[in-house]
C-alpha cells in the first residue's frame, strides 16, 4: 500500500456534487497539484477535515471547476493513511478530468472497495464492519439500515469478541499450567472446563440462529404467489412490483415459469416469486412450470395463497391452504373483490392465518396486505441492532465454531487429556479469527471485497 490511489467516490450519472477521493502516502502533494484555494495557505498547511474552496485543475493548469477540498491525514482518517476530497459539481465530464488530473500526478485508479480494504489491512476496522458497509450502502429498508449500522459500530465484532475472548482466557490458563510447572498455578478442573465451553457453544448456538433474519434482511424474504390458474396472481405481482413485469391474460396458465422481483412491502423487503397456477396439466411445458412453483413454495419464507373470490372454493385451494399453514407463514387472500363474491367455507386451520380481501385491479385490500405482512416480521427490537449475520460467510464460520466445541465437550465427557479437548477449542477460535479477520486467508479477504463499489 504504498501507492495512491483515487476514484470517484459518487454513483455513475450526472448529479449536484460529484466526490473525488484520494488515499495513500501522496494524497496531499497529489491533490495540491490539482486544487488552487481562493485564498490562504496550500492544502498541506491546512488542518484536517477543513473545507477550502477553490479551483480544479487540469494538467496544463486550466480550470476544470471550482469546488471543495478537504485532507484526513493518517492514521485518523477512514482508510488509516492521508487521504484527500474533491467535491466537485456532478458532471460525469468534469469528474473523468478530474479524475484524469489526479492520474497525472501519480495516483492510480482504486479497485472495487479498495479504500475499505486498506481500512480494514491498516486496522481501522474488522472485517465484519468492513462487510456492513457494503450492507448500508445497498440497505433497501429502515431496519436493514439499522442492522448495518450497528454492524458497522461494532456491535457484532464485540458479541464475537466476547467468545473468541472468553475461549482465549481458557487457552491462556491451561497453556500457563504447562509452561510454568514451578509457578504453583492451580490446574483447571474439568468442570471448569466444561462450563467455559457449554457457555460459549450456547452463545454461538444463539449467534448461528439470527442468520436467516440477517439474510431476509438483506437479501429478502422469498415470498410465493401461489394459487389456481387465473386466481389473479400475476396481476397482484404486477401490482406489487408497480409495473406490468408479468404477462396477464384471462387464459388459464399463461405464466409457465416463475418470475422473481423484489418489492418493499410493509416495511419489509420482500423477494416476491410470481409461480403458474398450480393444477393438473398434460401440456409438458405448463407440468415443468407446476413443478417449480411447487419447488418455490416448498423454500418460501412467506406464501400467499391467492382464491379467486368470484369463483367457488375447491376441495384443492383448501388443500393448498393447509400446505402453506404447513410450510411457512401465510396470508390468504380473497382476490377480485371488486366482482360479485362467492361464498367462502368455513376454515378452521390451526393457526388460522391472517385473511385479507383485495383487488389489485382497483388497489382495495392492498393497505390491508401490507399490515399483514408486517405483523408477521415484526422488527426485532429486543436485539441490538448490527448483532445478526447477515451472509453465509459468518454463518459457515459461527457453525464450525459451534461444531468445533461441541466435539471438545463430547472429548471431555469422553474422558480425553485437556490438551486433546483445547485443540477443538484452538479450531473454534480459527474460525471465529475468520469472522473478524484475525485469521483471514488472502483470497478470501479479496472475494470479500469484490462485493463492493469502485471508490468504496
Amino acid at each position: 500500500m504504498s501507492d495512491t490511489i483515487a476514484a470517484v467516490a459518487t454513483a455513475p450519472g450526472a448529479g449536484a456534487i460529484g466526490i473525488l477521493r484520494l488515499s495513500g502516502p501522496e494524497s496531499v502533494s497529489i491533490l495540491e497539484g490539482v486544487f488552487r484555494p481562493l485564498s490562504g495557505p496550500p492544502m498541506s498547511r491546512r488542518p484536517d477535515r477543513q473545507l477550502v474552496y477553490g479551483e480544479l485543475l487540469d494538467g496544463e493548469g486550466a480550470v476544470i471547476d471550482r469546488c471543495l477540498a478537504t485532507v484526513t491525514r493518517g492514521p485518523g482518517s477512514y482508510t488509516g493513511e492521508d487521504t484527500a476530497e474533491l467535491q466537485c459539481h456532478g458532471s460525469p465530464t468534469v469528474l473523468a478530468m478530474g479524475l484524469e488530473a489526479l492520474f497525472a500526478r501519480g495516483a492510480r485508479q482504486a479497485g472495487p472497495g479498495e479504500f475499505t480494504k486498506r481500512a480494514f489491512l491498516n486496522g481501522r476496522m474488522d472485517l465484519t464492519q468492513a462487510e456492513a458497509v457494503v450492507d448500508l450502502i445497498d440497505a433497501q429498508t429502515r431496519e436493514a439500515a439499522r442492522q448495518a449500522a450497528g454492524q458497522l459500530a461494532g456491535a457484532l465484532s464485540g458479541r464475537i469478541g466476547g467468545i473468541y475472548d472468553s475461549l482465549t482466557d481458557l487457552m491462556a490458563h491451561f497453556h500457563a499450567v504447562l509452561d510454568y510447572p514451578d509457578e504453583d498455578i492451580e490446574p483447571l478442573e474439568a468442570e471448569q472446563i466444561e462450563a467455559a465451553l457449554r457457555a460459549a457453544v450456547g452463545e454461538l448456538k444463539a449467534l448461528r440462529d439470527t442468520y436467516r433474519r440477517g439474510r431476509q434482511l438483506t437479501e429478502g424474504v422469498p415470498c410465493a404467489i401461489v394459487g389456481r390458474p387465473n386466481a389473479g396472481k400475476s396481476t397482484l405481482f404486477n401490482a406489487l412490483v408497480g409495473y406490468d413485469r408479468a404477462i396477464v391474460t384471462s387464459v388459464p396458465g399463461t405464466t409457465r415459469d416463475t418470475v422473481e422481483e423484489r418489492v418493499r412491502l410493509g416495511g419489509v423487503l420482500l423477494r416476491l416469486i410470481d409461480t403458474a397456477g398450480l393444477r393438473e396439466t398434460e401440456d409438458t411445458v405448463e407440468r415443468i412450470g407446476v413443478e417449480r412453483s411447487r419447488a418455490a413454495m416448498e423454500r418460501a419464507e412467506l406464501i400467499l395463497v391467492l382464491w379467486d373470490g368470484s369463483s367457488p372454493v375447491t376441495e384443492e385451494d383448501g388443500q393448498l391452504l393447509a400446505r402453506a399453514v404447513e410450510l411457512a407463514p401465510t396470508v390468504l387472500v380473497h382476490t377480485k373483490a371488486d366482482l360479485p363474491s362467492a361464498p367462502v367455507p368455513f376454515l378452521s386451520l390451526d393457526p388460522m392465518p391472517p385473511v385479507v380481501e383485495l383487488s389489485a385491479r382497483t388497489g382495495q385490500g392492498l393497505a390491508e396486505l401490507e399490515a399483514a405482512v408486517a405483523a408477521l416480521f415484526p422488527p426485532e427490537r429486543a436485539r441490538a441492532a448490527g448483532e445478526l449475520l447477515t451472509n453465509a460467510r459468518q454463518a459457515q464460520a459461527v457453525e464450525r465454531a459451534a461444531q468445533a466445541l461441541e466435539r471438545a465437550e463430547e472429548a471431555l465427557a469422553g474422558g480425553m487429556t485437556p490438551d486433546a479437548v483445547l485443540t477443538e477449542a484452538e479450531l473454534a477460535m480459527s474460525a471465529l479469527g475468520e469472522l473478524t479477520g484475525r485469521t483471514l486467508r488472502e483470497d478470501i479477504t479479496a472475494r470479500i471485497f469484490e462485493r463492493f463499489c469502485v471508490g468504496k
